[in-house]
């Protein structure tokens, strides 16, 4: 155990267990940062604008949803307003990633916070049910986190630089939103997940007409809620079997 900890972290067990299972998903990742790379190469947003939004930002949703409002001159703070509204979710992902990293320095969480992603989320409590800090935990986060960040940025980049090669007729927005479905139905584990993901689809399709892309939002919410629903409902079931 001790010379676990005293290897670099990029060498500890957990670090090519969190790469492996993340490298399942790299091929639709790639796909979506492709895809949003050429949405952003065919914005006529200035280069270094976007190479700056792909690293910094790192927020495929929440760049489609802006890139619009900043081609057409949208006020700032209709712009920040509207990222803010589609990346709610990330205020989830942090209250529930608290009981596992409260006890880190805040510049490390705030390392953490940069790198985190959707499917950094579902893998880690995938792998990490019970919440409490473990030290395998961080090594296995890290191995997902940077094989998720090559595997957006390398696509997103080639995409920023190709996009004038891409035909508009080839219909983008089509082959991203195949690449999100293809991932949503890799991450299907069970009859929870399934009902979730269906009450999160029927959410966003009923919330559409709603302003800033809330819709996001009410069917993030729908998801939690049914999700806690069918928790509490098996518990129950265990305990009166008891």
């Amino acid at each position: 155990m001790t010379s676990l900890a005293a290897a670099p972290l990029w060498r500890h067990p957990e670090f090519l267990r969190g790469a492996r299972e993340m490298a399942g998903t790299a091929i639709g990742i790639a796909a979506w940062g492709l895809i949003t790379g050429v949405a952003m190469g065919k914005s006529g947003l200035p280069l270094v604008l976007m190479a700056a939004m792909s690293l910094l930002v790192y927020a495929g949703s929440a760049q489609l949803a802006v890139l619009p409002l900043m081609a057409s001159g949208a006020p700032v703070w209709v712009v920040w307003a509207t990222a803010l509204c589609v990346n709610l979710r990330f205020v989830i992902f942090s209250a529930q990633w608290r009981a596992y990293f409260i006890h880190l320095p805040r510049g490390q969480r705030l390392h953490l916070a940069y790198f985190t992603a959707d499917l950094n989320y579902v893998l880690f409590m995938r792998r990490f049910p019970d919440p409490r800090p473990a030290p395998e935990q961080l090594p296995y986060f890290w191995g997902g986190a940077v094989t998720n960040w090559l595997a957006w940025q390398v696509p997103a980049t080639f995409g920023i630089f190709l996009a004038d090669a891409v035909p508009v007729h080839w219909g983008i927005g089509f082959a991203g939103t195949l690449a999100l479905l293809g991932l949503a139905a890799a991450l299907v584990s069970g009859r929870a997940t399934a009902v979730a993901g269906l009450v999160a689809g029927c959410a966003a399709v009923a919330a559409y007409a709603l302003p800033l892309k809330l819709n996001i939002v009410v069917a993030i919410a729908a998801a939690v809620a049914i999700g806690l629903l069918m928790d509490h409902g098996t518990r129950t079931v265990a305990a009166g079997r008891r």
